[in-house]
């Protein structure tokens, strides 16, 4: 009963403030508290915020399809992925399977893991249907809240994995080649645009390119 009361009062007030109003609210809350609430705390603070879509979502228990993220909240990169497959969502983490690995390896020949100094999330939060890109809405849906979780890890970079995520954080319908050749911003943070794990599963040529970006990265961090 608790939970239906407290799912109409987040409905309720999404519909007469809107999402983003309802999403400030709470961060105006949780800066309040952010000097008792370690990291950690503030990101599972966020990670409630998929109550939205339980409330507004025609689709039954759509807290269990959601990837909120993981990693070190400390992080020094944080990676953004398009959005989490179905084996991710039903181990509940980002990056898994094939693509996963790959990310893993790349990572640990810059000296890093996806436990520390990593912070992994996607775009959107939820699955998609593969064949066909994501709807502006889909993506706008989730800024926000991605912004929030930037806003707590405070990264040194943010790496966009693919030419969706791109698009969407540098708002420009660039091609992957012309994204890749700086760095841009998103949300005061400095963005780099690379090639996602699953392209280069496709394409073995471009992981030469892919590496010579996370080599920038590493440097860029140092």
């Amino acid at each position: 009963m608790i939970n239906a009361d407290r799912n109409r009062f987040i409905k309720q007030h999404v519909e007469l403030y809107g999402e983003e109003l309802f999403l400030d609210s709470i961060t105006k809350k949780s800066k309040k508290l952010s000097l008792k609430l370690s990291k950690v705390d503030l990101l599972k603070n966020l990670s409630s915020k998929v109550d939205i879509d339980l409330c507004l979502d025609t689709i039954e228990n759509i807290k269990k399809k959601v990837v909120f993220g993981s990693g070190d909240p400390n992080a020094d990169l944080l990676i953004i992925g398009e959005f989490p497959s179905d084996y991710e969502i039903e181990n509940s983490k980002p990056f898994l399977g094939k693509p996963g690995k790959l990310l893993d390896k790349i990572l640990k020949a810059i000296g890093y893991s996806r436990s520390a100094k990593v912070y992994l999330t996607h775009l959107i939060k939820y699955k998609i249907d593969s064949s066909r890109y994501p709807l502006n809405s889909e993506i706008n849906k989730y800024i926000p809240l991605l912004k929030k979780q930037i806003e707590i890890i405070e990264p040194k970079i943010i790496v966009g994995l693919g030419k969706v995520v791109g698009k969407a954080l540098i708002n420009k319908n660039l091609s992957i080649d012309l994204m890749r050749e700086k760095v841009h911003s998103f949300s005061s943070y400095p963005l780099k645009i690379t090639y996602s794990p699953s392209t280069l599963l496709r394409e073995q040529s471009l992981k030469k390119l892919a590496w010579e970006d996370f080599q920038f990265i590493r440097d860029f961090i140092k």
